[in-house]
């Protein structure tokens, strides 16, 4: 008998990578996972902006076109939000909320058998009964360490859809961590909804970090974002303890304007931001920052943009991902006054980017005529790519094959607009 074929497609965060990783091992034993041509299509969908909702409607409007006999499943924080009736999604076939991606295989069962709707709620199971196999065709994988978030900022819908922070404790994430490393994962991302949230019965985060460095096989351990108070100076010496220990730190500012971020109810200041950042280029060898910034928020004026303008030349983020505010229905934010146009985000936006990459360029090239030791994640084009310690996009090339997820040193010729460039040093010596 031909096993039901499915497919899983993955939107928004790395929560939701992680979770589909979750999805696939638990239906692999009686499904066929596949990418194409599927009998039922599980949209792991977002609702944290109204563009991640579109483009989990086109989506499935597609399948509904190309594949008009198969079961559409939108399970998730979308189907969580449409069950709170904050949204709407009418282009699926049933919809089930965050806690039934435990029970995923029930979830497929239930479309199979003709249900269609919304599922009715589930409590989530305790995370310490879930194990992520890791996504298929990677070398980077994803261990999910806290859910949930008790923050309440004002734009945003995951403590709605996701609940109040919960984590993992630390010996489960050990046996976790310890599986991925067995299964050939170089590196591990610890990554959650708020890692600053991160309180398990006993221990740190940084407890949590030491832990996972004593792992000898472990290649890299890398920190997802993290917020302001995450960052203390225990996780700070523990990670500038051990070379496997990224020096790189995303902090989500979302804005340079102290006003903006009590509007926001982020819970910090600017100063608090900068504190931070200079604590930890105090106790990291050479750290890099990323950050993701909110333009067009309620309330923000041209001077307040101009604000988060000045926080970004004076940081230089080597990485920066700028969204414009998006009103979700449901949150205090989307009732607020101040509103900035549409035009005017676009344009924002686009200055935000334009700054970024002025203050990107001097940290490319003072990388120019060093040696950068790069994990390799792919050939493309007959380029091979990958990532520094600290996160620094690198392209190269080599006259001889590479194992993927093998460390390569760079030597670096040049910089473009986000990534450096090289060739392999090795390879160089050898002839």
């Amino acid at each position: 008998m031909d096993r039901t074929r499915v497919a899983i497609v993955t939107f928004g965060c790395r929560a939701n990578q992680y979770e589909s990783d979750l999805m696939r091992a638990l239906l692999e034993p009686t499904c066929a996972l596949v990418d194409r041509d599927a009998d039922v299509w599980i949209l792991n969908a977002c609702t944290v902006t109204g563009l991640a909702e579109r483009k989990a409607r086109q989506v499935a409007r597609r399948i509904r076109r190309q594949r008009p006999g198969a079961r559409i499943i939108v399970i998730g924080c979308l189907a969580d939000a449409v069950a709170q009736g904050t949204t709407q999604f009418s282009d699926a076939d049933l919809l089930a909320g965050n806690a039934w991606k435990a029970r995923v295989a029930r979830v497929v069962e239930e479309a199979l058998a003709g249900t269609r709707g919304l599922l009715p709620p589930e409590e989530p199971l305790p995370l310490d009964t879930e194990r992520s196999p890791g996504p298929p065709n990677r070398i980077r994988a994803f261990l999910r360490i806290q859910d949930g978030c008790a923050r309440a900022c004002t734009y945003c819908r995951a403590t709605q859809v996701r609940g109040e922070s919960r984590c993992k404790s630390i010996p489960n994430l050990l046996d976790e961590a310890r599986g991925l490393v067995r299964a050939g994962f170089p590196e591990i991302v610890l990554t959650g909804i708020d890692l600053a949230q991160y309180k398990p019965p006993q221990g740190t985060l940084a407890d949590l970090v030491r832990e996972l460095l004593s792992i000898d096989a472990l290649v890299r351990l890398r920190i997802a974002s993290i917020n302001p108070s995450g960052i203390t100076e225990d996780l700070l010496s523990t990670l500038a303890g051990d070379e496997r220990a990224c020096p790189h730190l995303h902090v989500p500012l979302q804005s340079g304007d102290d006003a903006v971020l009590r509007r926001m109810a982020r819970g910090y200041t600017v100063k608090d931001v900068l504190d931070r950042i200079a604590l930890a280029r105090r106790e990291l060898p050479d750290p890099t920052f990323g950050t993701d910034i909110i333009v067009g928020f309620p309330g923000e004026d041209d001077a307040a943009f101009e604000n988060t303008c000045q926080v970004i030349d004076s940081v230089g983020f080597s990485n920066l991902h700028a969204f414009r505010f998006s009103p979700r229905t449901g949150t205090e934010a989307a009732t607020f006054d101040g509103k900035v146009s549409g035009a005017v985000k676009r344009e924002r936006a686009d200055a935000i980017a334009a700054r970024w990459r002025s203050a990107l360029a001097p940290i490319l090239d003072k990388r120019i005529g060093t040696t950068q030791h790069v994990l390799v994640e792919e050939r493309r084009a007959g380029v091979w790519r990958g990532y520094t310690r600290d996160y620094i996009h690198v392209r190269f090339t080599s006259s001889e094959e590479i194992r993927i997820g093998s460390i390569r040193p760079v030597r670096v010729t040049g910089a473009k607009t986000e990534y450096i460039e090289g060739y392999d040093e090795r390879r160089a010596n050898t002839d």
